[in-house]
């Protein structure tokens, strides 16, 4: 996969914020927005949000890429939805298709993860591609430029059980801050006026 602008991406830190903090997806638009200047103008932003509705706790990624998908933007080109997600299944075939539509593109990848108690709730964006399914024992292709993962659980015993039974309305109030983060930080980045919380209904 061509990660366009990898190498400047890893010069940003580690970005980190618990989802019921005050003003949560302002703090994570604007340091979205920085990774997003960093893109060279004429390349695509390609959003590749990763699960499976049929799982509450994996559903994040969807979720994320639905609300998205509902504030179209053009400075943004989404892949994975409640509708038509990306998952398991078809993550080879979506890439190879990802890199053939966009060939010089900065790709954001987003899943949800499990992790420890004290860090349930956290947003977080690295530096690098994500490896889906780890935490479930799956070897997947890696994906992304940088990632966001949202920590939905407690991992570290009956992964998939733990998964399934994840409160939805943790899930929704992530998928909402970083569906909206990334929003506002296109519209920063690219400097379109703030257009405010409107990913909020």
């Amino acid at each position: 996969m061509n990660t366009f602008n990898q190498s400047n991406n890893c010069f940003l830190p580690p970005f980190k914020v618990e989802y019921r903090s005050e003003n949560a997806d302002d703090q994570l638009a604007q340091h979205l927005a920085q990774r997003f200047r960093l893109k060279p103008y004429d390349s695509d932003m390609v959003i590749v949000c990763i699960g499976t509705d049929r799982s509450t706790g994996d559903a994040l990624g969807p979720l994320v890429g639905s609300k998205l998908q509902t504030h179209a933007s053009r400075h943004l080109q989404v892949y994975g939805t409640l509708e038509d997600p990306v998952h398991a299944m078809n993550l080879n075939e979506k890439m190879d298709f990802i890199q053939s539509t966009h060939p010089q593109s900065t790709i954001i990848a987003i899943d949800a993860c499990l992790g420890q108690f004290s860090n349930v709730g956290n947003i977080n964006v690295a530096n690098g591609p994500l490896k889906p399914g780890a935490g479930v024992k799956k070897d997947l292709p890696s994906v992304g430029t940088f990632h966001i993962t949202g920590i939905v659980n407690v991992g570290g015993f009956m992964e998939y059980f733990v998964l399934q039974n994840t409160r939805l309305a943790v899930v929704m109030k992530m998928a909402e801050i970083i569906a909206s983060g990334i929003y506002k930080a296109s519209s920063l980045s690219s400097g379109e006026p703030r257009l405010g919380s409107v990913l909020r209904d």
